[in-house]
This record gives C-alpha cells, sequence and structure tokens, in this order.
C-alpha cells in the first residue's frame, strides 16, 4: 500500500514538473512572437511603409494617442506623415491569451509628427496582435506620448 502511494504521489508530481516545463517554453515561445511582431510593426513605422501596414493591420483596428482614439484610415494618414529618424525599445512584456498578443513596452523615438519634432525620451506603449486565419495581424495601439497643446 506505500509503495502505491510512492508511486502515485511520484506519477503527480512527474505531471506537474512536465506541465510546468511545457509552460515556460509556451512563454517563451509567445515572448518570441510578441518581439517579432513588436519588430516588424516598429520597423515598418520608421519607413513610413504605409502598405505594410495596411496589410498588417486587422478588421476594426483601433489606436488611442494624446489627442484621442483613431481608426485604422485615421492611423495610415498619421503614419504617412511620419518621420522616424532612430527607435529603441526597452522594458517590452508580451502575454498571450488564445489568438492575442499583447505587448507594453517602452520606446524612445526621434520622431516628427504633423510637423512637431517630438523628444527621444521614453514613453510607453502598448501593441495588440491577433491572430486570423494563421497569420498574426495588428489590432490596437496604445501611444502613451503626449503631445504639446497650443492653449491660450
Amino acid at each position: 500500500m506505500k509503495r502505491v502511494n510512492v508511486l502515485f504521489l511520484s506519477a503527480i508530481i512527474a505531471g506537474i514538473f512536465i506541465t510546468s516545463c511545457n509552460t515556460r517554453t509556451e512563454m517563451v515561445m509567445d515572448t518570441q512572437m510578441g518581439e517579432a511582431l513588436v519588430k516588424q510593426l516598429w520597423d515598418d513605422l520608421s519607413t513610413a511603409d504605409t502598405a505594410a501596414i495596411s496589410l498588417f493591420m486587422a478588421n476594426g483596428f483601433q489606436s488611442v494617442h494624446g489627442y484621442g482614439a483613431i481608426n485604422n484610415e485615421q492611423e495610415i494618414q498619421l503614419i504617412s506623415g511620419l518621420s522616424i529618424n532612430s527607435y529603441s525599445i526597452n522594458d517590452l512584456i508580451c502575454t498571450q491569451n488564445g489568438n492575442v498578443i499583447i505587448a507594453t513596452y517602452m520606446v524612445s523615438v526621434e520622431e516628427t509628427i504633423e510637423g512637431e519634432r517630438l523628444s527621444k525620451n521614453p514613453a510607453a506603449r502598448m501593441s495588440v496582435f491577433v491572430k486570423n486565419d494563421g497569420k498574426w495581424q495588428f489590432l490596437a495601439h496604445a501611444n502613451l506620448k503626449t503631445l504639446k497643446t497650443n492653449s491660450k
């Protein structure tokens, strides 16, 4: 009887160990995919490649910026006017739930938006990607860098 309990307990511990190893492997893969998607996004942004980003965007795309929320057509218009000299991404955290990856990170970027040269101080961003028909797409984006506003 004691031997059966030991074998049973050993089987449970082995099952937990195997499950935890698989979970860790999945997390590493999720992070790698999230990193690749964020890199693809920023490479396309840095070249203002609106054609590539249009193909990358999912239906229903939305973004939010310091001045408010915009849709995919407005985002493409914004991107077409971007001028990015360089960027660096830090503190990237990626999580996955099913077919959705959420990436949060800090980005330092030398950019001009609507003719205004912005500070390259790091600012928080969130990018959301969804897998549709086996293909990862850009679903949502939050740019938490505030733009200066003219107030009188």
